[in-house]
This record gives structure tokens, C-alpha cells and sequence, in this order.
């Protein structure tokens, strides 16, 4: 009877303390450590797929101002035309005309680029810097006036872009007929092929004519939406007159709806028929045709024939010609920021084998420029230097000295309180608060000179300090007691102490924390415009009072420039900056391991 007793279950119908229970309890528990690890190791997964699509985004982008390219070719030194010679002075012979020498060398090379816009379009093949650096060049060597040398002129931007693939590269469309070229009476070239060789290019423009279509179907309906707000107007006005007026609205903007679709019931009519020649424009696809020792444009295409103009010098008649070449590039002209003369003159560069690529070696020597191609960040890394050395310089010390005070000497009571409370309040304060106070007290009460990396310097240091400050107590505080107690006992005084054998100890640990802080410090950004560091400064700085500016803060600058051309670059300087704060926190971790002590 007293064993039925102790085998009855408790009320519930349940016994916890059986081996059925255990095991279901064990099974969650297990199944509760489970998912915790793999909700771990999807946040550490999507951290990391976050990282890489990161770095991958900018290193791509980056990749891009690897290289620059540039135009190599023979140029004569005409002192006539520079107005200068051999026994000018060589600060004179870096001023001379040497633009104008170079807008003839290329226009000699494209004798057809006539005209105010043609000639502004050949002018800007090649940088506006290069005319600068063939004078720094031949004031380098006067000698070389009145003759004939091979020069490499730097490519601009739309240029480099171009030849790196940036507005879409030309494609070389399959052509198997004969071609024949001749000038009409209108002055029109009219081209011909002895087989449909155009058919592809055509169906190309009328499915661009599809598009268009659809963008005026698309203005029709918001029309459609402005008859309805029109009309809803009319209905609530308040008198005749302005009933009428609401309605003329309505009526004029369904007229319009109307025209913009029957518009676009032509267009696609016109893409719909199964031949016809359409007209190209700068709103569709281009379509050149290399040929005859030169280039020429489609201005009108059909099937087998077509309608054309010169873009280069191109020997004509041509007659049953199977040297040639059809090219389409898909991005519209009108999209696009090389035109398709330029591409025409870069690719007669190329064939001639005048376009060279080397590596990008100006981006770490050249300082800043509103010119993407000749745009460097040496300016950027020697003010970043500079700022690093005057924030280490004040931050350091001053921030090791504090904490040992704080930790080894100062008494414990409200004031000391006070200060502990404070120091960690401000690790807290976001980094423009400490510009604001560099621009109000530094710069308008000290006269600290404004943009100079002294400014910059103590802003930092301001900043970085209460990090240092935090870090070097918790490194004094991790050396043991025992350090302290035999150096008193043994006779030394509380700073001997502190200085000859607590100090030692903690220094792996302060500067592990110095250079974290240093590392956040360098890639600050705000407290630094604050300052006025955000100036553009071309000249690199030799001193911490010159004008400068920082690594970051060029970043911030690049970013917000139209040219398509500093969107390289930017992440190129970004690569370089995460690249430095890497190596800082690598020493840091050196550091640790290398002079930590386990008690």
C-alpha cells in the first residue's frame, strides 16, 4: 500500500521528477542552446555580409584610380608661338602659352574639329593641366625650345572615364556587305551596304521609338489626372467665372492628353512598320561607322542605307569596300558626357597607338585640385599627420599624467567625483561640440591660426582625451597591489612608485587605448569643419600653423563634387583612410599581446 502511495503522481497528473521530465527539460534546454548559437551566427553572418558588399562596393569604385591614361605625342616647341626662348628666364618660360601650343598640336592631328564647339570638345581630350606641366617641363629644360619632342599630355577626366569603360563601350556590330560612301548634292554623306546591314541598328531605334511612347503615354495619364482636379474644382467654386476658368483648365489639359497620345500612336506606328528610314538623334542609340582612314556618324538609317556625317577626316569616294567597321554604342549622346566626336578622336588616338595607361602614381604625390584627373591626397595626409602629431602631442600626456593623479594621488571625495563623473560624460559628447568650442575659444579668443592643423590638433586632443584618460585608470588599476606595496616597502616614495613601476606595467594597456582613441580621432570629420579645415588648399602644408586640410575631411569634399570622375577617387582616399585605421588598431593589438602580463 506504502509503495502505490509513493509511485502516485502529484496532482497535475505530472511528475517532474521523472526520467521522462528530465529528458523533455534536457531537450529544451538543448534546443534553446541551439537556436542562441545560430541567431549568433546569423547576426555575425549578416555583419559580414554587410562588411564585404561594404568594402566590395567601395574597393570596385576605387579600383577605377588605379590608373590614369594619357595622350603621348609629338610636339613641336615653337618659340613664336610661346613667345619665348632658350635665354628667357625660366620662371617666364613657366608662364608661357603653352595652352595655345598644345590646342594646335591637336588640332593639327584633327584638322576637321572647325568651330567654337568642335574646338572646345578637342580641347577637352586632353587635361587643362597638361599645357602646365609641358611648361614646368621645358622651363626644366630650356634647350628644348625649337625642337621637336614626344610628350606624354595627361588625359581629363572624360577621357580616363571613357577608356575605362564609364559611358559604355562601343560595339561592333556584325557587317558583311560591301560598303560604298559618297557626298551628296545636300552635302549629306549617303551610305549603302550590298546587304542589310543596318537591320539591327534599326530595329535598335525603333525600340528606342517604343520607349519615347511610353513616356508620352506615361504624361497622358497625369494629364488625365489634372483633368480630374480641374474638373473637381469646378464643381466646389464659389462663382460662374471661376467655374469657367476650372473648366478651360480641364478642357485644355484633355486636349493635351489627347495630342500626347496620339503622338504616341504615331511613334509607335512608326516602330511598328517593318521598314522605313528613321532619323537618329542624340536621344538614341549612336551609330558610327569606322571607315576610309576615319569616323562618320549615321544621322538616318534603313535597312541597307543610310544617311551620315564626317566626325574625322575620311578618304572619300569609297566605293565596294569591305574595310570597314559598324559600331553602336547603346547610351544616347544625350546621356552621356564624351560626345560621339570626342569618342571618335580617342579611338583614332588609340588606333594610333598615342593613349597610354600607367599607374596612378599623382593620387599619393599631387595635393588637392578642382580637376578630378589631377586631384591628389598628399595635401590631405601631411595635414592629417601634422594633426596627428599635435593631438598625440597634447592628448598623451596629459591624459596619462591625469589618470595617474586621479588614480594614484587624488583623495577620494566629492570634487574627485565630480571630475570622474564629468571625464565620462564627455567620452560621451558628440565630436562638434568640441569644433563649436574650438571655433569660439581657440580660434576667436586665442587666435589660433583658422584651417591649420594646431587648430585641428588641440580640437582633437580635447576630444581624444577623456578616451585616454579612461583607459589609462583602468590599465593603473588592472597592476596589482602588490607592485605598489613592495616599492613603498622597500623605500621608495608614492611617485617612484607610480612612475617606476606602476606606469611600466600599465603601458601596454594605456597605449592600446591611446591609439584607439588616436585611430577615432583621425577619422573624425565634423569638429574639423567647424574649424574651417574644410578650406581648399592646394599647397601641401610644411608646418602645423599653415592652412591644411585632413584626410577625412577630403573624403567629405570629394563626395560632394559633381564630376563623375571624383566618385574614384573619394573611394580611393576612403580605401587609404580605413587602410591607416586598420594598421592603428593592428599596433594597438600588437601591443597588447606583446607586453601583456598575466597576474
Amino acid at each position: 500500500m506504502a509503495d502505490s502511495t509513493a509511485q502516485t503522481p502529484p496532482s497535475g497528473g505530472f511528475d517532474h521528477g521523472s526520467l521522462a521530465a528530465g529528458s523533455g527539460r534536457l531537450k529544451q534546454r538543448r534546443a534553446a542552446e541551439f537556436r542562441l548559437k545560430m541567431y549568433g551566427i546569423i547576426a555575425i553572418g549578416v555583419a559580414a555580409a554587410a562588411l564585404v558588399a561594404l568594402l566590395g562596393s567601395v574597393v570596385t569604385q576605387a579600383s577605377k584610380a588605379v590608373t590614369e591614361h594619357y595622350v603621348v605625342s609629338e610636339i613641336t616647341i615653337d618659340p613664336e608661338v610661346i613667345g619665348v626662348t632658350a635665354e628667357t628666364p625660366t620662371d617666364e618660360i613657366a608662364r608661357a602659352q603653352f595652352g595655345d601650343l598644345t590646342e594646335a598640336m591637336m588640332e593639327a592631328q584633327f584638322p576637321r574639329a572647325t568651330g567654337r564647339t568642335a574646338g572646345r570638345e578637342l580641347g577637352e581630350i586632353i587635361s587643362g593641366g597638361a599645357s602646365f606641366e609641358l611648361g614646368d617641363r621645358i622651363a626644366a629644360e630650356p634647350g628644348l625650345i625649337g625642337e621637336t619632342m614626344t610628350f606624354e599630355f595627361l588625359a581629363s577626366d572624360t577621357t580616363d572615364l571613357y577608356l575605362k569603360g564609364e559611358f559604355g563601350a562601343l560595339r561592333d556590330a556584325e557587317a558583311s556587305g560591301l560598303l560604298t560612301v559618297f557626298e551628296g548634292d545636300d552635302g549629306d554623306l549617303r551610305v549603302s551596304s550590298s546587304s542589310n546591314d543596318f537591320g539591327a541598328a534599326l530595329r535598335q531605334v525603333k525600340q528606342h521609338l517604343y520607349e519615347d511612347a511610353d513616356s508620352l503615354r506615361t504624361k497622358a495619364a497625369r494629364q488625365e489626372n489634372a483633368v480630374r482636379v480641374y474638373t473637381e474644382r469646378a464643381e466646389k467654386a464659389d462663382s460662374e467665372e471661376d467655374r469657367q476658368r476650372q473648366l478651360e483648365k480641364a478642357e485644355s489639359a484633355r486636349a493635351k492628353q489627347q495630342d500626347l497620345i496620339d503622338e504616341a500612336a504615331a511613334l509607335e506606328r512608326r516602330a511598328a512598320g517593318a521598314s522605313g528610314a528613321e532619323k537618329v538623334d542624340d536621344e538614341n542609340i549612336s551609330i558610327m561607322i569606322k571607315a576610309g582612314g576615319g569616323w562618320m556618324r549615321l544621322t538616318e538609317v534603313n535597312r541597307a542605307t543610310a544617311k551620315a556625317e564626317l566626325l574625322t577626316q575620311v578618304s572619300l569616294p569609297i566605293e565596294n569596300s569591305d574595310d570597314w567597321t559598324l559600331y553602336t554604342s547603346e547610351l544616347p549622346e544625350a546621356d552621356r558626357k564624351v560626345t560621339d566626336r570626342q569618342i571618335a578622336w580617342i579611338e583614332t588616338l588609340r588606333d594610333q597607338g598615342k593613349i597610354k595607361e600607367t599607374l596612378n602614381t599623382r593620387f599619393f604625390t599631387a595635393a588637392d585640385s578642382r580637376a578630378p584627373e589631377l586631384a591628389g591626397i598628399r595635401g590631405a595626409l601631411v595635414g592629417s599627420l601634422l594633426t596627428m602629431l599635435v593631438t598625440f602631442s597634447l592628448a598623451f600626456p596629459i591624459g596619462v599624467l591625469g589618470a595617474i593623479y586621479l588614480e594614484e594621488f587624488a583623495p577620494k571625495n566629492r570634487f574627485t567625483n565630480f571630475i570622474e563623473v564629468n571625464i565620462n560624460n564627455l567620452a560621451a559628447v558628440p565630436s562638434i561640440v568640441f569644433g563649436l568650442l574650438g571655433l569660439a575659444v581657440f580660434l576667436n579668443v586665442f587666435g589660433v591660426p583658422r584651417s591649420a592643423p594646431l587648430a585641428g590638433g588641440i580640437v582633437l586632443a580635447l576630444m581624444t582625451l577623456p578616451t585616454i584618460i579612461i583607459a589609462a585608470r583602468a590599465a593603473i588599476r588592472a597592476v596589482p597591489p602588490s607592485i605598489r606595496d613592495a616599492a613603498l616597502g622597500v623605500g621608495a616614495s608614492n611617485v617612484q612608485a607610480s612612475f617606476h613601476h606602476v606606469l611600466p606595467l600599465a603601458m601596454p594597456g594605456i597605449l592600446t587605448g591611446t591609439i584607439i582613441g588616436m585611430a577615432q580621432a583621425l577619422g573624425e570629420t565634423a569638429p574639423l569643419i567647424m574649424i574651417g579645415m574644410v578650406a581648399f588648399i592646394v599647397e601641401v602644408p610644411g608646418s602645423i600653423t599653415d592652412s591644411a586640410t585632413v584626410l577625412p575631411v577630403q573624403v567629405f569634399r570629394w563626395s560632394d563634387f559633381p564630376e563623375r570622375a571624383f566618385e574614384a577617387r573619394t573611394a580611393a582616399a576612403i580605401c587609404v583612410l580605413l587602410v591607416f585605421l586598420v594598421l592603428m588598431n593592428l599596433i594597438a593589438i600588437i601591443l597588447r599581446r606583446r607586453f601583456e602580463r598575466r597576474w
